[in-house]
């Protein structure tokens, strides 16, 4: 009887490195490119335009040096906001214009982490890699090549987001600083991802280890400075954001990105060396001799898939909640009495108080990324089927629909869940700081309510590509991106009202503030019902990739 093994990491000594190594390099790199031809382009066009915009939206809205001082002084007596964004290090038109445009730092380096793992650990896990270095390419041509996409990227992104700053009535050294900040951050969390592909076999695991580091530095940065500032120093964001754009500009803080940069990716290096094509660091741990009785039917194999990534979920947008509840209470004395803010919250949807229009405004962002995490669920069926362990699955008594259902229902599911518990925690954090918590939590979750058939949306179009047309199913992010860009730019630039009824977000009733309206959601709902039922009957006749 024969048993199945595991590739384990093999402790060899390191292997002097020849050019030979790096031979095929420019090949892989054209191929990556060509994989990544819609959607690289895409996030680095959306990081290098859209921080342009905050400064057109606050040249309309703060109009005199007094409000833009004001702001600046309201914003840094608010650890809360400082928390979620960075502090604001001056009153200028750039360093106020840009203070929310700091997560861009966290964004970048969440796209670069997706990028750089997809092309090197999942490439090995699927076994497409150990192919194509079967032929005469050099052990480090893939990586590398890798390392040059993201990296590069990065970098360009920099440079086109300085040449759009450019554009504006900004100091053209803090437009260089600020883009540099961003190339810094990506740059530094490529290198993070090319050590954490080297960690395990699974490109799952690979990005829950890159992705705790992100997760990491933002809590380092967000304590740092919410506090005394020491931890921000320990964190990469916090770097970009020392670099101070607009601010009388510390470039030497750019040092320590690019020295952290260069020893990751030389640990990198090292530990390609160390370990055999497929295998990982850390080796596998056999599973039990019997399987748990939850994993007896398709909705328990599914929810053991989703489980670790429905509380990361939860989590991250539960302590989100925390910040927006914290922050709410002092909108008021940071707008001051700005009519062109009132006007602006009118054109997008929200209410007469600013309070309100801000939570109702923050928690249309919390659906927005809740969507990402939709769609990132229902994608489970799309990866399952490219790595072919679906026809293993229905290859036995198990109907295709019911094994789909079971991954569609937590993707529903799972959002809706983690929403709802953003609105609970935003609701308990305000009701503390107005003394109103019985009052406060019941309308905060009713803003997260309404938003929920808006994500069941994006997820009702994934499952519809990957039933319709599975080889565009990832296109789904690209609809996701497309309808955020006409949420954040459409009012501001006065988009063709056709245009801003194409997204969902924008339909749903603006709570607490306004009056609940069931009209919008019950299309909603009707629309994502049609999307999943063609979709899965559109799986249910096709052949299995």
């Amino acid at each position: 009887m024969s048993i199945a093994t595991t590739p384990r990491a093999r402790a060899v000594e390191p292997v002097p490195t020849s050019a030979s190594d790096f031979t095929g390099t420019l090949h892989f790199l054209r191929l990556f490119i060509r994989r990544d031809r819609i959607v690289l382009p895409l996030w680095i066009l959306i990081f290098a335009a859209t921080p342009a915009t905050y400064i057109v939206s606050t040249v309309a809205i703060y109009t005199t040096a007094d409000q833009l001082a004001t702001f600046a002084a309201t914003t840094a007596a608010s650890p809360a906001q400082i928390a979620m964004f960075g502090p604001i290090f001056s009153s200028s038109l750039g360093s106020v214009g840009l203070w929310k445009a700091g997560i861009y730092y966290t964004l970048i380096a969440l796209a670069v982490i997706l990028t750089f793992i997809r092309h090197t650990r999942a490439e090995e896990e699927n076994g497409r890699a150990e192919l194509l270095d079967s032929t005469s390419v050099g052990r480090y041509a893939s990586f590398t090549a890798a390392l040059i996409l993201t990296g590069g990227a990065s970098a360009v992104t920099g440079i086109l987001c300085t040449a759009t700053l450019l554009t504006q009535d900004v100091p053209a050294a803090g437009s260089a600083a600020f883009g540099a900040s961003l190339a810094c951050s990506g740059l530094v969390f490529t290198g993070v991802a090319a050590v954490s592909a080297q960690l395990s076999a699974g490109a799952r695991v690979a990005r829950g280890v890159a992705l705790a580091v992100l997760a990491a530095a933002f809590a380092l940065r967000a304590v740092g400075d919410a506090g005394s500032g020491t931890l921000s120093w320990f964190s990469p964001l916090g770097w970009a954001l020392q670099i101070r754009p607009y601010a009388d500009e510390r470039w030497w803080v750019v040092l320590p990105s690019l020295a952290a940069t260069a020893v990751l990716v030389w640990v990198a290096y090292v530990l390609i060396q160390r370990r055999d094509v497929g295998a990982g660091l850390i080796a596998e741990r056999p599973g039990p001799t019997t399987a748990s009785p939850t994993l007896a039917g398709t909705f328990g194999l599914a929810w053991r898939m989703h489980r670790g990534t429905f509380v990361a979920w939860t989590v991250g947008l539960g302590l989100y909640g925390l910040l927006i509840g914290s922050a709410a209470n002092g909108i008021s004395g940071q707008f001051g009495d700005s009519q062109e803010i009132r006007d602006m919250m009118t054109r997008m949807g929200g209410s007469a108080s600013l309070e309100e229009s801000f939570i109702g405004y923050a928690f249309t962002m919390v659906g927005i990324v809740a969507a990402a995490y939709a769609i990132s669920a229902s994608l489970r069926l799309y990866a399952e089927e490219n790595a072919q362990r679906l026809e293993s699955v229905t290859a036995g008594p198990v109907g295709r629909v019911r094994l789909a259902a079971s991954h569609v229902v937590l993707a529903l599911l799972g959002p809706a869940i983690a929403v709802v518990v953003a609105g609970a925690t935003a609701g308990f954090a305000y009701g503390v700081s107005t003394d109103d918590v019985g009052g406060a939590v019941p309308a905060i979750v009713g803003a997260a309510l309404v938003q929920i058939p808006a994500i069941w949306m994006l997820a009702g179009v994934t499952v519809f590509l990957f039933g319709v047309m599975p080889r565009f199913t990832p296109v789904a992010w690209a609809v996701l991106v497309a309808f955020l860009l006409i949420f954040l730019v459409g009012s501001i630039a006065q988009f063709p009202q056709a245009v801003l009824n194409l997204e969902p977000f924008g339909h749903t009733p603006k709570l607490p503030g306004e009056e609940f309206q069931a009209t919008p959601i019950l299309w909603l709902l009707l629309i994502t019902a049609v999307l999943i039922a063609v979709g899965l009957t559109a799986f249910r006749r096709r052949d299995l990739r």
